[in-house]
């Protein structure tokens, strides 16, 4: 069979090289690979990974660039994004999380226009983003974090992830308890749904460990996301509630509950964008890091 060098699959079995590993007699090569991967990708602290552990240096001290604030551990991330089992399943994952968001719409999409459904399906944006946030490092499977690429353009698309998943998060968990009796105690619709959109907030910490950002892209993500705020408390076009908002263009205009919200998600908005000012070490010239 034939397979392409450049695909997910051929770049992630890249990663696990069997000069890399040291397989018991009599122990397959390829067992090892799989054992020992998964064994590394559950496990961050399981000193079996193939990984060059060498140098614990500045750059694991201080989160591997100057200007980096890192809330997941350097260690962590390097584990799970460096190893190609846990970043495979993370991509995965993800992409999963787009399919499971979209479900959760399907009764109300066909009341909006195809052309909103990006600022309409909040969530599923976020995990399709994060997604090729994530994908971007397959090339890179093999080799330190510190070695993956920087540029203008992953620059952008980094920090747009981190503040989508972030806002997202925090304005899902703002929404459910504006009128938390609607929701609780039902165990998917309100810890279900909640728990994995609270998830978003870590994960989105990943990105720091190997993106970088600029002023553009903080600008560009900051314009995204209130335009966003506006589309969907200006048109009512913010996920489906169990509680009345109104809209801010509507004959009816907000509801109480609406000024609360829509105030709230402004907020996020920009806590979202403070947020990753403040993780993200800067883009330099020719990529570097800088202050």
């Amino acid at each position: 069979m034939v397979t392409d060098k450049s695909s997910p699959v051929a770049l992630c079995r890249r990663a696990i090289r069997p000069h890399d590993l040291t397989a018991t007699r009599g122990e397959p090569v390829v067992e090892a690979a799989v054992t020992r991967g998964f064994d590394t990708a559950l496990w961050p602290g399981n000193s079996g990974s193939s990984m060059d552990e060498s140098g614990v240096d500045e750059e694991r001290v201080d989160g591997g660039a100057a200007g980096r604030h890192a809330v997941i551990p350097r260690r962590w991330a390097r584990y799970y994004l460096e190893n190609a089992p846990s970043l495979c399943w993370l991509v995965f994952a993800n992409v999963a999380g787009v399919f499971v968001g979209v479900f959760f719409y399907l009764e109300t999409l066909p009341e909006v226009e195809t052309l909103a459904w990006p600022v309409y399906m909040d969530s599923p944006v976020a995990t399709l983003l994060m997604a090729l946030a994530l994908a971007t490092l397959l090339p890179n499977l093999g080799r330190r974090l510190d070695a993956a690429p920087a540029n203008l353009v992953l620059a952008y698309l980094y920090t747009i992830s981190f503040v989508w998943l972030v806002e997202t998060g925090l304005w899902l968990a703002l929404a459910l308890n504006l009128h938390v009796g609607l929701y609780y105690p039902d165990v998917w619709r309100y810890f279900g749904v909640l728990v994995t959109h609270l998830l978003f907030i870590p994960e989105a910490y990943l990105l720091p460990h190997f993106g970088r950002t600029t002023r553009g892209a903080l600008g560009l993500a900051l314009v995204l996301a209130l335009g966003n705020d506006l589309v969907d408390y200006g048109f009512g076009l913010h996920p489906p509630l169990r509680y009345e908002t109104g809209a801010l263009f509507s004959a009816g205009g907000f509801t109480t509950s609406g000024v609360v919200l829509a105030a709230g998600s402004v907020a996020t908005s920009v806590v979202a964008v403070a947020l990753a000012a403040r993780a993200f070490p800067r883009l330099g010239t020719g990529g570097a890091a800088s202050r």
